[in-house]
C-alpha cells in the first residue's frame, strides 16, 4: 500500500509538471487575462542591439547583415558586438562590416564569459531599449518592431522573442512546448525565463551580470523583482538551426540548467508568495517542479518494481521499460528510431532529465559554470 501512494505521488508531481501546470495555465489566462496597457501615442524607441561573440566566424557576417536587413529606422538603431576573447577571424569580419547604421565593436583581450561580454556592452550602449541577440539566430524582418511594440506599456520591462528550430528533432518540439506556455504565462502576469537567444529590456532596468548566472533568466527575475513585467511576444521571431548532434545538446542542457539552478538560488527569496503569490507560483510550477521531475521518475521506477505482482503494475513497469529503452535505441541509432515521433520524444524526455540529474550533482558539489561556451549549430 505504501509503494502504490509512493508512487502515485510521484507520477501525480511529473505529470504536473509537464500536463497539470499547462493545462491550468491555460484555464487561468481563459478565465482571468492580465492586459497590457499600451499607450497608442508611443513611437519607436531607440534600439541597441547588443551581441556577444566568441569564435563565430562562420556566422557573425550573416548576423550583422540580417540585423542590418530588419525594418527599423536608421536612425534609432545601434549595434554592439563584444568579442569575448575569440581566437578565430570574428574580429576581422565585424571590423571590416560596414552599414548605414553604427556598427560598435569592442574586444575582450582575455576570455572572460558571457557575462562579462554582456557588461562590457551594456557600459557603450545608448538605446532606451537593449536587445540581447546570439550570433547563432537570425531575426524575421519586422522581428525588432513586434519586440518593441510592448514597451508602450510602462509597466512592461522585459520582452522575450520566439527562437524556432525547424524540424530540430526533440530540441524542436520542446522548444514549441516552452514557447506555448511562456506565452500562456505572459497572459497571466510574468513569464519566468526568456529566450536567451533573443529577449529585450529597459536600459535602465538592466543591471550587471554575474558570472555563472542565466543572463535571460536572471533578466526576467531583476525586472519582476524592480515591479516590472517580463513577457513573451510570439510575433518577434527568429530562426536558428538544431544543435550539432544529440552529445552536444546534452552539454549544452546541462551547462544551461546549471546556470539557471545557480540563478534560482541566487534570487530564491522570488518563490517566496508573500507579495507575489501569482510569480511565485508560477516560478515554482515551470522551473522547481520541472528540475525534480528526474527524482520523481527515478521513484515511480523503483516504487513500482515492489508491485510487479499485480498485473496492472507489471504494465506500468513494461511501459517504462519500453519508453527508456526507446530513448536509448534513438540515442545508439538503432534501426532508425531517432528519425520517427516515438523516438525523438522519449529521447530528448530523457536527455533532458539526465542533464537535470546531472546539473542537481554538479550544483550540490559546488561546480558553477563560469566560462560561456556557445552551442555549435548545424550550418
Amino acid at each position: 500500500m505504501m509503494m502504490e501512494i509512493i508512487f502515485w505521488l510521484a507520477f501525480a508531481g511529473a505529470l504536473y509538471a509537464y500536463f497539470g501546470y499547462p493545462l491550468l495555465l491555460g484555464f487561468w489566462a481563459w478565465i482571468c487575462p492580465k492586459q497590457l496597457k499600451l499607450n497608442t501615442q508611443s513611437e519607436l524607441p531607440s534600439v541597441s542591439i547588443l551581441i556577444p561573440a566568441h569564435n563565430e566566424e562562420s556566422v557573425i557576417a550573416g548576423k550583422l547583415a540580417n540585423t542590418i536587413a530588419l525594418d527599423y529606422p536608421r536612425n534609432k538603431l545601434e549595434m554592439v558586438v563584444v568579442s569575448d576573447g575569440s581566437t578565430d577571424r570574428t574580429d576581422d569580419i565585424v571590423k571590416g562590416f560596414t552599414a548605414d547604421c553604427p556598427v560598435h565593436f569592442y574586444r575582450v583581450e582575455t576570455r572572460k564569459g558571457k557575462a562579462n561580454a554582456l557588461n562590457t556592452g551594456l557600459q557603450h550602449v545608448t538605446g532606451d531599449i537593449v536587445v540581447f541577440s546570439d550570433s547563432s539566430i537570425m531575426l524575421e524582418n519586422d522581428a525588432l518592431k513586434a519586440i518593441t511594440k510592448a514597451f508602450a506599456d510602462p509597466k512592461v520591462g522585459c520582452i522575450s522573442g520566439e527562437d524556432h528550430i525547424p524540424g530540430g528533432g526533440g530540441e524542436g518540439l520542446y522548444g514549441r512546448y516552452e514557447l506555448y506556455l511562456r506565452n500562456l504565462e505572459s497572459r497571466i502576469g510574468s513569464i519566468v525565463g526568456a529566450s536567451g537567444s533573443f529577449y529585450a529590456q529597459r536600459r535602465r532596468l538592466c543591471t550587471p551580470f554575474v558570472e555563472g548566472l542565466a543572463p535571460d533568466f536572471l533578466s526576467v527575475l531583476n525586472t519582476v523583482e524592480q515591479g516590472y513585467r517580463a513577457i513573451s511576444e510570439p510575433a518577434a521571431r527568429g530562426i536558428m538551426s538544431a544543435v550539432s548532434d544529440t552529445g552536444a545538446e546534452f552539454r549544452r542542457k546541462v551547462r544551461t540548467l546549471l546556470r539557471g539552478m545557480t540563478t534560482l538560488w541566487a534570487k530564491r527569496s522570488l518563490l517566496n508568495p508573500v507579495g507575489n503569490t501569482t510569480f511565485a507560483f508560477v516560478l515554482i510550477s515551470h522551473k522547481l517542479m520541472r528540475w525534480l521531475v528526474p527524482f520523481l521518475l527515478v521513484i515511480m521506477l523503483v516504487a513500482n518494481a515492489y508491485l510487479l505482482s499485480s498485473a496492472f503494475y507489471l504494465g506500468l513497469y513494461a511501459l517504462q521499460l519500453l519508453f527508456y529503452g526507446l530513448a536509448v535505441m534513438a540515442w545508439l541509432k538503432v534501426a532508425g528510431v531517432e528519425s520517427k515521433f516515438y523516438g525523438k520524444v522519449p529521447l530528448y524526455f530523457t536527455v533532458v532529465n539526465v542533464a537535470i540529474f546531472q546539473a542537481w550533482l554538479l550544483f550540490f558539489r559546488g561546480v558553477r559554470q563560469e566560462i560561456w561556451e556557445p552551442s555549435k549549430r548545424i550550418t
